[in-house]
């Protein structure tokens, strides 16, 4: 398979890659299929690039033909063809993205990389941002990426292996001296592994259990975060010693990693206390096993004598004490060698962490010993010599602990009101709290809070829904125990409607111990209780409900045992789902501003949670883009953004990619940051004209949105006929059932099959439906609108960021190909009404786009992803017209067919990664 593009100077790579690996699935499809198979798939995809370049309805014909004459086993194969193509375009494209890195620093002749560390802090200087602002700045800077396993990862974990040895023999080819010989042993190791996928399935057998989520999710933490998170650190530490060498500079823990995997109770049955506990022990042993490792290398390492150097009294005297508790054989046997001795004394310890008594109880006495190491080293090192890989571990023990991640819980708010009702029922409080109007409700939970007594009996009096949910807080406060309290920090109440969903859980907390109310008025209190604020209505009423809390004297006590710190969570797929993308997404943007303003008055620090799909109709993108479409103001709140399952391989699968996107982001950050402090609270980029021009655009995109969805009657009879929803649950990609109900309401599917569905067909209505009626409504009112959105696209960040998913949303979208899938509609003349609607919107959206960027194309500014989705089209196409005709077959079948399924589930798994995108 190859292709042949004209492309731009620093293309031509990427484009070698590309065609040296098709040709190598080439060769590969002839030894299995023969020539038939190659020639199928070639005339395949010409004919579907002929159509494209010219669409005739001659060429449509013969294409239509060519794949109704495919009968299996050929069938598969072509499909498998084509989706391994897009694999490895993935996996060049990645590889490509490398080696842009590298030529950015090797070259001299000009400046620092968009995005880089280097970047931003040469911003810095030149915009003169004074020294003792940035260091304040670091201080308060705070971004965590919270990894899920929302069901959107297609690809399994063997075959994400595979990809990662192929771009690693990709990597090694592009090394300047290698000799004739060595390419060829390197190009044979390649065509080896493009071999090993292509004879593996890429389909997993089974559903994966939360455990299994657990292993993959800690997969990238063993493989590159816990090297690359404290180098990312330490890159900005030596670029601002390098830019400002007059000062001391000390750069915080600002960027760390979580997870929900195992914690996520929402929706889904299968976590359970005990899968929780489970994760945490999984990701304390994961955390020592890297530890080891390292300090075991030191140890090699760090072979000094005391006959060449002194130490420190302090680690002399340690490790005399400290070898006198080792069993016997366990005593490094040379006594000059005393940092050995110290090593064998914190390897020991850190093997027996949890059993013994001679084992580390907390990371922090770990920590402690590496110090005391650290300083006594400085005493004969050569200044500014220091030893980077001791200082690494000690960054490491700082951001990992003995947790390695911090786990956040979720549940939804319905559960925690079931529970309390129950609970007060018991003991005669209220005989129907869930009845109540809420400022009664709020009463009710105000009064048992203020009481330091428990209102809880014992277990088996309570039904095991309530059971289990006081099992979850017993949980916590076991784990804070064990594991320490950074293990579990955050309390997450989804569906977020009011303030007594924050209070039901604060008397839940109370019950297990974690909250407490002494007699003597002292609060303990150590859980932060983030409420989920997901719909539109939600998201308008959020700033109210944590007012009403700010303003009650229990929260604020709770508040203030935890630094006068209050994180929010914001859903970016619920909003999108109800009230299409635009307007949530400036919903969202509002209900930051106002929170936050709100907040201020209170004197309470904010952290953001920005619950971000990987799809652009669920809030996805590049880090650094949606960090900088936040408000300004709110960028020195504290930043947390989830990492879905989708995107974690394309971003943490490779060392060099992860430490990129990782470096977009916190470089952004930075560099954010410190411009409004530099610029103080007044300048935020932007005008009250623009939130005016949001506001009226919003409110008409609402209405042509939710006239579709919700007001046409025949909607969700298309949308479950014109896309592969139903097929979609035998894909074995999560945990976690599709419905937060077994019903077929649209309230009840999760916004995750609801994008994944729409993108499959190519049409992607969750990622711009609706944009163009209100760009467009708003330009139409006066001729100096469109100069004004012009302004505001090039003014500001979050307009820009709209603007610019919207074009990724079009340009990935094809309605030429998705007017295929009106062939599922049963209802031909229903199928065509609803398509002419998207289609009409479809073509004013791309119009007002092109007009507001001042383009001819979209993505003209982004030649590279521009470049990239015309390259995958004409394969992506066939997987689109052999999905409708397999779909087609497969429902209109009266007989289930595990074998044609199969091959609808290897259209979903192709599209997927020729997209780039799932739910």
């Amino acid at each position: 398979m190859t292709t042949n593009t004209t492309t731009k100077d620093h293309t031509i790579p990427l484009r070698h890659d590309v065609n040296m690996l098709g040709n190598m699935l080439g060769e590969i499809l002839v030894h299995h299929g023969g020539e038939e198979l190659l020639e199928k798939v070639e005339s395949i995809r010409q004919l579907t690039k002929d159509l494209r370049n010219q669409p005739e309805e001659d060429t449509y014909k013969r294409l239509k033909q060519e794949i109704s004459n495919l009968h299996p086993p050929m069938r598969s194969q072509v499909i498998r063809a084509f989706s391994i193509y897009f694999h490895l375009v993935n996996i060049a494209e990645q590889n490509h993205r490398v080696r842009r890195r590298r030529e950015y620093q090797l070259r001299e002749d000009h400046g620092a990389q968009p995005f880089s560390l280097e970047n931003a802090v040469d911003s810095l200087k030149e915009n003169g941002i004074p020294k003792e602002v940035i260091q304040e700045v670091l201080y308060q800077l705070s971004l965590e990426l919270i990894i899920t396993a929302h069901p959107t990862e297609a690809t399994k974990r063997t075959v994400l292996e595979i990809q990662k040895r192929i771009a690693t023999i990709l990597n090694q080819l592009d090394h300047p001296l290698l000799t004739n010989e060595e390419r060829e042993r390197i190009q044979e190791s390649l065509i080896n592994e493009v071999t090993v996928l292509w004879q593996t399935d890429e389909l997993r057998e089974r559903k994966p259990t939360v455990m299994d989520e657990v292993r993959n999710g800690l997969y990238y933490f063993d493989e590159t975060l816990f090297d690359v998170l404290p180098d990312i650190h330490q890159e900005l530490e030596d670029r601002l010693a390098k830019s400002f060498p007059d000062e001391d500079w000390t750069v915080p823990n600002f960027l760390r990693f979580g997870s929900w995997i195992g914690g996520d109770r929402d929706g889904n049955p299968n976590v359970t206390p005990e899968i929780t506990w489970e994760t945490l022990k999984k990701q304390r042993k994961l955390a020592l096993e890297k530890y080891e490792e390292v300090l075991i290398e030191l140890m090699k390492r760090f072979s000094h004598s005391t006959n060449r150097v002194r130490v420190s009294e302090e680690l002399l005297s340690s490790v005399k004490e400290e070898e006198k508790l080792l069993p016997e054989g366990k005593v490094w046997r040379a006594s000059t060698e005393v940092y050995r001795r110290k090593f064998a004394i914190i390897l020991e310890r850190l093997r027996q962490v949890g059993k013994k008594e001679v084992g580390y109880n907390t990371a922090e006495e770990l920590l402690e010993d590496l110090k005391m190491i650290q300083t006594s080293v400085n005493e004969h090192q050569p200044k500014q010599r220091d030893l980077k890989l001791l200082n690494k571990l000690i960054r490491q023990v700082q951001l990992f602990g003995f947790h390695l991640a911090t786990l956040d819980i979720r549940n939804h708010s319905g559960e925690h009101e079931a529970a309390i009702t129950e609970i007060l029922h018991k003991v005669n409080i209220e005989e129907n709290y869930s009845e109540l109007p809420e400022e009664k409700k709020l009463k009710v939970l105000q009064e048992v809070l203020e009481d330091p007594r428990p209102i809880t009996l014992l277990n088996e009096d309570y039904t095991e829904e309530t059971q289990e949910m006081l099992k979850v807080f017993q949980t916590i406060k076991e784990a804070h125990q064990v594991f320490g309290e950074r293990s579990i920090e955050v309390y997450l109440i989804s569906m977020t409607e009011a303030a007594s969903d924050l209070l039901e859980v604060l008397v839940l907390a109370k019950e297990a111990g974690i909250y407490r109310l002494h007699p003597n008025g002292e609060v303990e209190s150590v859980l932060n209780i983030a409420p989920l604020l997901e719909t539109v209505d939600d998201l308008v009423a959020g700033p109210e409900i944590l007012k009403t809390l700010f303003n009650m004297d229990v929260y604020s006590k709770h508040l203030q045992k935890l630094n006068q710190h209050q994180e929010v969570m914001l859903g970016y797929s619920d909003g999108s789902k109800d009230g299409g993308t635009l307007t949530a997404n400036w919903k969202l943007y509002k209900a930051q501003q106002e929170i936050h303003d709100m907040a201020k008055e209170y004197g309470i620090g904010l952290k953001f949670f920005h619950g971000r799909g990987g799809s652009l109709g669920r809030g996805g993108g590049p880090l650094n883009r949606s960090i900088l479409s936040q408000p300004a103001e709110t960028l020195g709140d504290g930043v947390k953004i989830t990492e879905q399952g989708e995107v974690l391989s394309s971003r943490y699968l490779i060392r060099d990619i992860a430490y990129r996107s990782l470096e977009q982001a916190a470089s952004t950050l930075v560099e954010g940051a410190a411009q409004v402090s530099k610029e103080s609270e007044q300048a935020h980029h932007r005008e009250e004209t623009w939130e005016n021009a949001m506001e009226e655009i919003a409110e008409v995109s609402l209405k042509k949105y939710q006239s579709l969805v919700f007001g046409d009657a025949d909607f969700l009879t298309y949308f479950n006929e014109a896309t592969p929803l139903q097929e979609l649950s035998e894909l074995n990609i999560g945990s976690r059932p599709m419905k937060r109900k077994d019903s077929s309401k649209f309230e009840n599917l999760r916004a995750i099959p609801w994008v994944f569905a729409w993108t499959q067909n190519r049409q992607l209505i969750p990622a711009w439906y609706a944009a163009g009626t209100g760009l467009a409504s708003y330009v139409g009112q006066s001729e100096k609108h469109l100069e004004h959105l012009q302004q505001m696209y090039h003014n500001w960040p979050f307009f820009r960021s709209t603007i610019d998913n919207l074009q990724m949303a079009l340009t990935k979208a094809d309605i030429q190909t998705a007017k295929e899938y009106i062939e599922l509609v049963n209802d031909r003349e229903l199928g065509e009404r609803i398509f002419n609607n998207v289609l009409e919107e479809y073509n004013k959206t791309k119009d007002i786009l092109l007009e507001i960027t001042g383009a001819q194309e979209l993505l003209d500014h982004q030649p590279t992803i521009q470049d990239s989705v015309k390259l995958r089209n004409p394969y992506v196409d066939p997987l689109n017209f052999l999905q409708v005709e397999l779909i087609k077959e497969l429902r209109d079948s009266n007989v289930s067919s595990d074998d044609l399924m199969t091959e609808v589930l290897l259209t979903i798994s192709g599209i997927a990664a020729g997209l780039r995108n799932t739910g």
